[in-house]
């Protein structure tokens, strides 16, 4: 095990195995710049500011979990929620105008009921619903986050297909990726039941050291510190072969445990125990497999924006995001770079 300067804290160095590794490093890439950088941003451990809060919903079993988290966030941060429900186009080209207006009629009715039953949840906290029909989902969510001036996005998807979901890969990667505020999604491998309450006691926090973590880093401390959470810091590694190790610095990974370090400003020792800890291997599979052995309440990542990449995406490779929110068995909180 490689410890850094700073004992105090937790540090675990293990292989893509989940071992612990005595031996192996890899060849740092970021200097302290980029470091120092980083910390700029969030050195002052600043209260984050979630004012207004969107809670997507198409009344699925992942959207019904995501409402006790909406609440709960809302009453810690003293937020208004404006629930949201979009009625998107439905297959009828077979249908004849009798049938596809009494389904349309009944698709309406059922979503009335179904907001109804939201509304009734939302009571305690300041909220609105909104009803609305539109050709996609991201056109009235674009327009909500601009009018209701939202600071968080939480929504529940699932991996199926059909009317009116909230399509796991399609919709719900594109609010994430193109949201310029933070979202919380609540992916199909979230248990039922899972922390009724909406508290987080085990943050992790995976990290590539990149403006896209840079801009995620403020939203774990203080979904930490508001809930008195323990944080973990999470970077991944590849699996570095034979010739890689013998040229590469026997420091090396501590060097990085000093970075994972410096993303913590000094107070924040006060109201968490920040942990470090270096995986080798695929990061999708190394940091899910980090939530099951921490068993983490929530799982926080920075996002690259959808220009130029969401296509593929959605149709071909599926991105570390993608793999990590449909397995988790947590939230997962993804901040756009």
């Amino acid at each position: 095990m490689i410890r850094s300067q700073r004992p105090h804290h937790s540090v675990t160095t293990v292989t893509g195995s989940g071992n612990r590794n005595h031996g192996m490093s890899f060849l740092l890439c970021r200097t302290l710049r980029t470091t120092r950088w980083i910390m700029s941003a969030i050195e002052t451990g600043v209260r984050l500011a979630l004012k207004n809060i969107l809670l997507l919903t198409d009344f699925s079993e992942p959207s019904e979990l995501a409402v006790p988290f909406a609440i709960a966030i809302a009453r810690e941060y003293e937020s208004k929620v404006y629930a949201m429900h979009v009625l998107t186009p439905v297959s009828l080209a077979y249908a004849t105008p009798e049938l596809a207006a009494a389904a349309i009629e009944g698709l309406e009715e059922g979503a009335q009921a179904g907001m109804q039953r939201v509304d009734a949840q939302l009571v305690g906290v300041p909220h609105e619903t909104m009803l609305v029909r539109a050709e996609s989902v991201w056109s009235p969510v674009e327009q909500a986050l601009s009018e209701c001036e939202v600071d968080l996005v939480i929504l529940g998807t699932h991996g199926r297909t059909g009317a009116m979901k909230l399509l796991l890969g399609s919709v719900a990667e594109e609010i994430f990726r193109r949201a310029g505020v933070p979202v919380l999604t609540i992916g199909p491998s979230v248990r039922k039941g899972f922390h009724s309450r909406g508290q987080f006691r085990r943050v992790l926090f995976a990290t590539d050291f990149t403006k896209e973590a840079q801009a995620a880093a403020p939203y774990a401390i203080s979904m930490a510190q508001e809930n008195q959470a323990r944080l973990v810091l999470l970077h991944v590694m590849p699996d570095p072969d034979s010739k890689m190790r013998k040229r590469t610095p026997q420091d090396s990974v501590a060097n990085v445990m000093h970075q994972l370090y410096e993303l913590i400003a000094p107070e924040a020792e006060l109201w968490c125990r920040p942990e470090a800890t270096v995986r080798f291997g695929n990061p999708a599979e190394r940091i899910l497999e980090a939530t099951m052995e921490l068993e983490a309440d929530l799982i926080v990542l920075g996002v690259r924006d959808a220009a130029g990449h969401l296509g593929a995406a959605t149709h071909l490779e599926r991105t570390i995001a993608h793999k990590v929110v449909a397995r988790a068995t947590c939230p997962v909180l993804t901040v756009r770079g």
